[in-house]
């Protein structure tokens, strides 16, 4: 048998203590991650994920998720879904009752949300509505993720959504993807992720959350990864594979991330802006990197009494 382990990007912290309980008492890896993850979608005080999360440049919250299994690499996942507050169910429903595909977006995945019984919500809090019209003012803190080294690419993008809310005339009315990852007592490796995008993404953009091999990855003859930050980069690096690739070759799997993090740094890109992930081992072996000094990770086993932080390998 495997000793439990889940492990969560910034933020997670809200959800791990329900995934840790959830596998502390025998269960699955994947209800683990789901109800971390459905955890941090509900909290309102985070406008990444979820309800609350911050809109695109229409004004519309469109939020991704996926979910992936290590042993038969299984893959579920949802893109642009529109007043549905927890795409990571919605992703589940999908992995499990539609085997014939792993990815729907848009109309589409809203239409199979509402055949599997899932209920409507407003997204967009009073709270989100506000920011999406005050964020896009000169600002020292960053568009996705932590504050970050890389402020031309982030103003650039910041400047660049700005023309685009205004063009498409909205109506009236902590940072970052969340991934969690875990490890159960039978020995199945999940990964779940769950983003409401980039603010002011133009409408329909689905980032690497929703996409195998970029924003989430597993193999359980390997391990798991996930990213968070500037999708973009992660999707063009095939980040999550190249990392699980990198476990296989030996690596541990905070040279693994940091691995993944120097290839994206070679690619060229105007809107450049903090990317960082995580990895778990099928031997409950973790870590993270970063693109700057003082991120971290967070790590719950069956002893802690509440979720541990772990610096990330900084890039």
């Amino acid at each position: 048998m495997s000793r439990p382990v889940v492990i969560g990007s910034e933020r997670s912290e809200v959800g791990l203590p329900a995934a840790m309980a959830i596998l502390a008492a025998g269960g699955s890896a994947l209800d683990a991650v789901e109800v971390g993850l459905r955890r941090c979608e509900d909290n309102l005080a985070d406008h990444y994920v979820g309800t609350g999360g911050l809109p695109n440049a229409q004004g519309l919250v469109e939020l991704d998720a996926s979910l992936m299994v290590g042993s038969s690499r299984a893959f579920g996942a949802v893109g642009a879904v529109k007043g549905f507050p927890n795409p990571i169910s919605i992703a589940r429903a999908v992995l499990e009752k539609l085997p014939q595909h792993s990815l729907l977006v848009g109309a589409g995945a809203e239409l199979f949300a509402e055949e599997n019984g899932f209920s409507r919500a407003e997204l967009l809090t009073e709270e989100s509505r506000k920011l999406f019209r005050s964020a896009l003012e000169p600002s020292a803190e960053s568009v996705e993720g932590e504050n970050t080294n890389a402020r031309a690419g982030d103003e650039r993008y910041r400047e660049t959504a700005l023309a685009l809310v205004r063009r498409l005339a909205p109506h009236d009315g902590p940072w970052g993807t969340i991934n969690i990852l875990a490890l159960d007592s039978s020995g199945e490796l999940v990964v779940g992720v769950s983003t409401s995008g980039y603010p002011w993404k133009y409408p329909g953009r689905v980032g690497d959350s929703a996409l195998p091999g970029a924003g989430n990855y597993a193999d359980l003859r390997y391990g798991g990864a996930a990213c968070t930050g500037r999708g973009e980069l992660s999707m063009r690096a095939t980040g999550a594979r190249n990392i699980v690739a990198d476990l296989a070759r030996g690596l541990d799997p905070a040279e693994a991330c940091l691995a993944m993090l120097t290839d994206a740094a070679t690619l060229p890109d105007e809107f450049r802006a903090e990317l960082r992930c995580l990895a778990l081992t099928p031997d409950g072996r973790h870590g993270a990197a970063a693109g700057q000094t003082g991120s971290v990770y967070a790590v719950m086993t069956e002893t802690s009494t509440e979720p541990e932080l772990h610096p990330r390998r900084v890039l």
